[in-house]
């Protein structure tokens, strides 16, 4: 099938390189040129892995490629997919559909015979019914139906996730726009992937409870952390307790510093102004959005009672920048507020993460970025642990000790065995655990 793809960032480049993959003739569309001028010569604006890869394979292969002229790309496509940005909207925290709706009046002048419009960006309830009223009232005479696809990708696993996904969610009630969405997964029909049919507006509904859902998992357990400590508990073990339960489930159970990235942060506020707009508010979700917002903040005072109360004056060593591993994403990075936090108590800090700098540099100032983990070490009051790269994994502890100035580790993801960093003569902090 012929595939335009509007959108060439994370969702977009993942989603149109693997369609490309399953054989289908993919074109990605950007209104940044340096962006495609840099995709058409392979560079690949994004850290995710395997996806330089792929692109290239497809490339090569002949069924991706790339433009800035969408009129060219939506006219050849029998459908076209909406993978445009939705940050949260500046002052209100809801949605920020402009990007959406624009894309929408620019496929409306451009389609040309039928055509399956599918939104794949994360958007609220109604948007997909705004997007046919838009493409509705400028080409009355088009013949088109509009599809919700959310997307359930994990940054760092998004390829696997894609061609091996727990569920495709497709919002429709037409039917001829089912048969082209079902031919377009139908590559995935040996991996028995189950397709789940339902309307529109319960599809865009499911993508953000769902994560929504997830946000209120890591959160729940973060509290349990906090009250472990007070208890003399150890929260990893309780996560095993009750995630062992099939009705509970271990993923995002990892006590740790909050969660961060592009989706859950902005999807949870958006589900809270859309259910405050519609006199139905969501007050648990409510209180997950507060709690997580202050507890990222928290983790620079945790640090800072670690090095005895004040670091002021101090050096501090921080080890991982996005806010997770395997990308370069630093959006709302928990990693950006223990930093301010330590800043403003007057520490000095130095920083490394294998793929997060670039972008750190742009919304951090006054860091000192290094080479790797011993570089960052060298020197240092206290190092702290935020995100759990591989390489941060099994670090020499001899060498690392021999590295700091004073022997304080404060690990925020829980990577080591306390009973080991103590034989090895460091001052070890944890989350939930004695």
């Amino acid at each position: 099938m012929h595939v335009a793809m509007i959108g060439a960032g994370y969702v977009g480049l993942v989603s149109g390189a693997c369609f490309a993959d399953f054989g289908h003739e993919v074109c990605c569309v950007d209104k940044d040129p340096a962006k495609i001028e840099a995709l058409n010569r392979g560079e690949i604006p994004i850290f995710e892995p395997g996806l330089a890869e792929l692109v290239a394979k497809n490339v090569r292969e002949g069924r991706l490629t790339f433009t800035t002229d969408l009129g060219q790309a939506v006219r050849s496509a029998e459908s076209v997919f909406i993978a445009v940005g939705t940050p949260s909207r500046r002052g209100d925290g809801h949605a920020d559909l402009s990007y959406v709706y624009q894309a929408a009046r620019d496929i409306a002048a451009a389609i040309d015979g039928y055509t399956v419009i599918v939104t794949k960006s994360t958007v609220p309830v109604g948007t997909g019914d705004e997007v046919e009223r838009i493409i509705r009232e400028a080409r009355p005479d088009a013949d088109f139906a509009v599809v919700s696809n959310p997307e359930f990708l994990r940054e760092g696993a998004a390829i696997d996730d894609f061609k091996r996904p727990d569920r495709i969610v497709i919002g429709t009630d037409d039917e001829r726009a089912k048969m082209v969405m079902n031919e377009i997964y139908r590559p995935l029909y040996l991996n028995q992937s189950p397709v789940l049919a339902m309307s529109r507006r319960t599809a865009e509904l499911t993508k953000y409870a769902a994560n929504a859902f997830l946000a209120t998992k890591i959160t729940f357990i973060n509290e349990i952390a906090d009250l472990c400590e007070h208890v003399g508990a150890n929260v990893q073990d309780v996560a095993r307790g009750i995630g062992l339960d099939n009705r509970i489930g271990s993923k995002f159970l990892h006590a740790g510093p909050g969660y961060g990235g592009s989706c859950f942060p902005k999807d949870t506020l958006a589900l809270i102004k859309t259910a405050q707009d519609h006199e139905a508010p969501i007050r648990l979700v409510e209180t997950v959005a507060a709690v997580n917002s202050q507890r990222k903040r928290a983790m620079g005072r945790k640090v800072i009672a670690a090095c005895g109360g004040s670091v002021r004056g101090k050096t501090i060593a921080v080890l991982g920048l996005t806010f997770k591993p395997n990308t370069d994403d630093m959006r709302d990075a928990p990693s950006l507020d223990v930093i301010t936090a330590l800043q403003d108590a007057g520490a000095r800090v130095k920083a490394y993460d294998p793929e997060g700098m670039k972008a750190a540099r742009s919304m951090l100032t006054d860091v000192t970025y290094t080479t790797d983990a011993y570089d960052c070490a060298r020197g240092a009051d206290a190092l702290v642990l935020v995100t759990e790269w591989d390489t941060f994994r099994a670090l020499d502890l001899r060498r690392l000790k021999a590295a700091l100035a004073s022997p304080v580790v404060v690990d925020l993801r829980n990577v080591y065995r306390p009973d080991e960093m103590r034989r090895h003569g460091f001052t070890y902090v944890s989350i939930g655990r004695p």
